[in-house]
């Protein structure tokens, strides 16, 4: 057997790899409103998506996730970009925003939250996490699905998003 050559230094910087996804179908795209009692950005709508178990490439996650979070399925979701996260000192989260088009299969009930379709141009901004619209922004003018965009959030003292994108 063959020893794996890859090493993690554990004092280097980490990250733990997460899908966002958005759905889109004709003018609207597919959004879920957090619960109440949700741990991060509850009663706000957001993408789907989730962390990226081991074994798993990032479309596997990314078509995992929609299934379990909304019973349906995007046979074109392909990777729009990604945004690494700075969370603690060394760690932080890699997210991989994936994408597509005009889903099939019936909408199911999600243990997560509510699902609903949104008009893109009617976002409720002031209900959805802050970095959707912009997001969804970048995607919709996107040429082909070989284009990618990479940003980088940090937060300052105050609690507040420093957004970079390359």
């Amino acid at each position: 057997m063959i020893k794996n050559p890859q090493v993690i230094l554990k004092n280097r910087y980490q990250v733990v790899p997460r899908t966002l996804i958005l759905v889109f179908k004709k003018e609207t795209v597919l959004l879920q409103k957090g619960l109440p009692d949700k741990k991060i950005y509850p009663g706000l709508y957001n993408g789907l998506g989730g962390h990226i178990e081991r074994g798993e490439d990032i479309l596997t996650a990314a078509r995992r996730e929609l299934l379990e979070e909304s019973g349906i399925v995007c046979e074109d979701l392909h990777l729009c970009g990604t945004i690494t996260i700075e969370v603690e000192k060394n760690t932080g989260i890699l997210l991989f925003v994936m994408s597509g088009n005009e889903p099939s299969g019936q909408i199911e009930k999600s243990n997560e939250g509510p699902l609903y379709w949104v008009s893109i141009n009617r976002i409720p901004v002031s209900e959805v996490v802050e970095d959707i619209p912009e997001i969804i922004t970048r995607i919709k003018l996107m040429k082909n699905n070989t284009d990618l965009f990479h940003g980088h959030y940090a937060y300052d003292g105050k609690g507040n998003r420093i957004t970079t994108f390359g």
